[in-house]
């Protein structure tokens, strides 16, 4: 019998570089479920979207991906710029894997090696972000540029407290956007610190940050605005509504959507993922609906 082919791609840096103390029994499981396995160790940003655009995947039957959620948005990005597309299954071995988490996707290694190869099949919704894609945020303002501005060694050693004190620095000079949002035949104007347009259940090791009853594969994102808070008083408000999900109205904006426009008159920076996503005046993000098919539990843990 022919064995299944598998793609694995990978970044050994990620989170505490534990990939490496761990990828022969990854390796392992994998062939022992039947799947001859290409290797492919990635070496700088954007090699995880050339390895899935370069090859024929017509070869293969999966693509793996072991890394953190910036490694996973690469081997999407790649995807779904492919006609054919191919089940991914996820290890994950980043600082925080807020994405992993969302899918019940297990934090120890081999377990979620076997689930890449004994799980079943989510269709899962993707972002696209003008002509570009995102798995589970993209967000700008506050805090937002401290993910990609922090070094990798200080993420390996504190994980997503390392944002925290990062951003924390900043408290006293919060730098405010003036944008307008269209969705649905509305529009918002005003000046936001902070908005993310998500499909996760949690952001920054934080569940429930992104609103209740969140489901990955209904077509939807949820959007959180923040406006320009008065003074410090209004600010922690705003921090103990987000960590409490208690949406207070007068200071954020919170709904749902499948598709808006977001345009402001100065380039405004974009985290998608946890990774520089540019600066623009006008980003244009849809929902597309259960685009690619994620590999999780067979049974929820």
């Amino acid at each position: 019998m022919e064995k299944k082919k598998m793609l694995f791609i990978y970044n050994p840096r990620a989170g505490k570089a534990q990939i490496r103390s761990n990828l022969l029994d990854m390796i392992d499981i994998f062939v022992k479920a039947g799947y001859e396995v290409t290797a492919y160790p990635t070496q700088a940003r954007g090699d995880g979207i050339k390895a899935v655009t370069e090859r024929k995947l017509g070869y293969y039957d999966i693509i793996a991906c072991s890394g953190g959620d910036g490694t996973l948005d690469e081997v999407v990005t790649g995807m779904m710029q492919c006609e054919k597309r191919l089940p991914i299954g996820y290890v994950p071995a980043g600082s925080t894997n807020d994405f992993a988490g969302s899918l019940h996707i297990p934090g120890n290694m081999a377990q979620a090696a076997r689930v890449v190869v004994d799980g079943r099949n989510f269709a899962c919704d993707v972002g696209r972000f003008n002509d570009d894609y995102f798995v589970y945020i993209a967000a700008f303002g506050l805090f937002t540029d401290v993910s990609y501005e922090t070094r990798q060694d200080i993420k390996n050693v504190l994980g997503h407290l390392a944002y925290i004190l990062e951003g924390m620095k900043r408290i006293s000079n919060i730098k405010s956007y003036p944008v307008k949002i269209e969705y649905d035949g509305q529009e918002i104007e005003g000046d936001f610190i902070f908005g993310m347009i998500t499909n996760s259940i949690s952001v920054g090791g934080f569940k429930k940050i992104t609103g209740k009853y969140v489901q990955l594969d209904d077509g939807e994102f949820e959007v959180t605005l923040i406006k320009r808070p008065a003074n410090p008083v209004e600010l922690n408000t705003i921090m103990a509504a987000l960590l409490n999900r208690n949406i207070n109205t007068d200071l954020m904006y919170c709904f749902k959507t499948s598709s808006l426009r977001i345009t402001s008159g100065e380039e405004v920076a974009w985290t998608l993922d946890g990774e520089f996503g540019g600066r623009h005046k006008e980003v244009m993000i849809q929902n597309c609906r259960q685009a690619l098919e994620i590999r999780i539990p067979s049974v929820e843990e």
